[in-house]
């Protein structure tokens, strides 16, 4: 396939997001990127009868949000050019069309929306006070009246928090999330649905974590809390408020677990070394059934007829697909598609290249693990893919980006440095021991120099490139490292002053700032300007291309702003790529083509110039 066809083919390949059964198991819904302008909600049953049904059809990212109790219909959320404020919708199945639930572009960030068995009240979480009509800084719980439009706030948090709150099946009590007593923290808070006792049920320690999510029995509770070292997983039981504890294992890396809407037994994500393996425990007994070894990384998502389930199946040849699957052979040759993704492709296994398990050694030692995707034959030069988060890990997976820098003739390094997840609990929190702009950096630095010396880059001919956490890895390295080890950077959506970010990203963003940074910028003036890239635009000896969403409420084009006078001011040349119509991240596929194309001419044009 030639290069253009490549990239033609890669950007209408479908990405699949958020999955979800419906309650009586019958249909799973989810986001499909790239069948469209934008983002668009699908369905499928679960039988595999039918094609996918697509259920909006719209210019704006439309996200899944959640089922409506009687499984005739899914809420989803859209928002305006990438900006994050969402309005619900409503959308029937059997007569798709987007009915509005909640104003549109609204002066707040809106989290989640479900439907109470009502059918009358509709539950979220907002920064909004609607006496005032004004954002606010916490995110408050709130339930909306859809016949007479009286909002009831449930829960008034007393610091800013990402949460999206879960309402049982009964619809009788919300769970929902704190971190009022430590940034690093997460506390479970438990709220009944007219508001009147609003307490916390799980704590495991200011500083730590803990995950928590429904049976559908209304009653019990999954939780999946840290440690000083690792994760556990227990149930919580409504009745006596008890917590048992099912798994409890340092060596185990639990990563997610949960119950489906149509299920009895928990499913885990267990990820090792950034390869999933999927599991089920039967919460009576604590008795666990490992799923055997899959090429593909396999999560299971709801049980369905004759013993089989419902996975999300994919790796770097295989699109990520909806599949039934029997658990005791969870083979490629035994899963039906319930999406049938390939049919909507003309791409083939072949056409992509896989991804290849790379190690070194870091500065202190610890061993650093990354995805190494070589070009056919000779390579014109190397690219560092840096992932976003920090807190997230890079798999065994279709990256379009990735695969077209291949196609191009370039190697690609898709960096897991310490702070990611996937690879056990102390290895993710390494991060927080100089914070960000440390060794996480000194991590990508040593992969850099680890290609050099095996003979896959040459020096001169390194580029590096990444979004939100991978764009500020991106600006770190090209005003830190010398032209022979990062000869180009295209940062995207990536911060500059991490001061300026943290004043400027939303409220409920900084908290996690603070973790990572030891603290706020007036906690920790030093570290924040240290480790703020805007302050060494100077010493960059490479080539600069600087990407940005312009409605990125996360990463703000402030801080493109305020880098580009520092830039001006030093004399130092640079390019800019801004997107009016994206945010936190480039998504839509006649975007993504010009940032391909753009990326690929850059990086090549530095090669040669070296």
């Amino acid at each position: 396939m030639l290069p253009n066809q490549m990239l033609d083919a890669l950007l209408h390949l479908p990405e699949l997001r958020v999955p979800k059964i419906s309650r009586d198991g019958r249909w799973i819904a989810w986001t499909w990127f790239r069948t469209g302008p934008a983002a668009d909600v699908y369905c499928a049953p679960t039988d595999g009868s039918t094609a996918p049904i697509r259920l909006t059809e719209t210019p704006d990212n439309t996200w899944l949000a959640s089922w409506t109790p009687d499984s005739k219909a899914v809420l989803v959320a859209q928002d305006r050019g990438g900006d994050e404020r969402y309005q619900l919708f409503r959308v029937d199945i059997a007569n798709p069309g987007m009915h509005p639930l909640t104003e549109a572009s609204p002066n707040y960030f809106l989290r989640g929306g479900q439907l109470h068995p009502n059918d009358r009240w509709l539950v979220y979480a907002a920064n909004f006070d609607v006496a005032s009509g004004e954002e606010i800084q916490p995110t408050l719980i709130y339930r909306h009246d859809l016949e007479n439009g009286e909002r009831v706030i449930l829960a008034r948090p007393e610091k800013p928090c990402y949460y999206v709150p879960r309402l049982n099946h009964a619809g009788t009590h919300i769970l929902y999330t704190r971190k009022d007593r430590h940034p690093a923290g997460r506390q479970i808070w438990l709220v009944d649905i007219e508001g009147t006792e609003d307490r916390e049920i799980l704590n495991c320690g200011p500083s730590l974590k803990v995950y928590a999510s429904w049976f559908p029995d209304s009653q019990r509770i999954v939780a999946l809390a840290e440690t000083e070292t690792h994760r556990r997983l227990g149930v919580w039981n409504l009745s006596d408020e008890k917590l048992r504890w099912l798994i409890d294992d340092p060596e185990r890396n639990l990563e997610g677990a949960f119950v489906p809407a149509n299920g009895e037994h928990i499913a885990v994500v267990d990820v090792r070394q950034a390869r999933r393996r999927a599991s089920l425990v039967d919460p009576g007994t604590g008795e666990e059934m490992i799923l055997p070894e899959s090429p593909l990384n396999l999560t299971l998502q709801a049980p369905a007829e004759d013993g089989e389930w419902i996975a999300l199946a994919y790796n770097s040849q295989q699109p990520e697909d909806l599949v039934r699957l029997p658990i005791e052979d969870p083979q490629p040759k035994s899963m039906v598609s319930l999406t049938k993704v390939w049919e909507r492709t003309s791409l083939s296994p072949s056409d992509l290249t896989s991804a290849e398990d790379f190690r070194w050694l870091a500065t202190d030692g610890l061993e650093v693990q990354g995805w190494l995707y070589r070009a056919a034959g000779e390579a014109k030069g190397t690219i560092v893919y840096v992932h976003g988060g920090p807190t997230h890990h890079s798999e065994d997976w279709i990256n379009s980006q990735i695969q077209f820098f291949v196609a191009r003739g370039l190697n690609v390094l898709d960096v897991n440095y310490r702070g990611s997840t996937g690879f056990g609990l102390s290895f993710q929190e390494a991060i927080k021991a100089s914070g960000w702009g440390g060794q996480e950096q000194d991590d990508i630095r040593a992969g850099i120099e680890a290609l050099i010396a095996s003979g896959i880059a040459s020096p001169g001919k390194v580029g590096i490139t990444g979004t939100s956490f991978g764009g500020y890895s991106s600006w770190y390295a090209i005003t830190h490292y010398p032209q022979e080890l990062v000869a180009a950077a295209a940062p995207i959506c990536g911060m500059t002053d991490l001061v300026v970010d943290y004043e400027t990203t939303r409220p409920d963003l900084r908290p996690y700032s603070e973790e990572m940074m030891g603290g706020n910028p007036e906690e920790a003036p030093e570290r924040f300007y240290e480790r703020s890239p805007i302050h060494f635009v100077g010493d960059i000896q490479g080539r600069l291309l600087i990407v940005q969403g312009m409605q990125d409420p996360n990463v703000t084009p402030e801080n493109v702003r305020v880098v580009r006078s520092e830039l001006d001011q030093a004399g130092v040349p640079y390019e800019v790529l801004a997107f009016e119509d994206e945010g936190h991240g480039i998504l839509r596929p006649k975007n993504l083509k010009v940032l391909y194309l753009r990326l690929v001419k850059f990086f090549e044009s530095a090669f040669e110039g070296s």
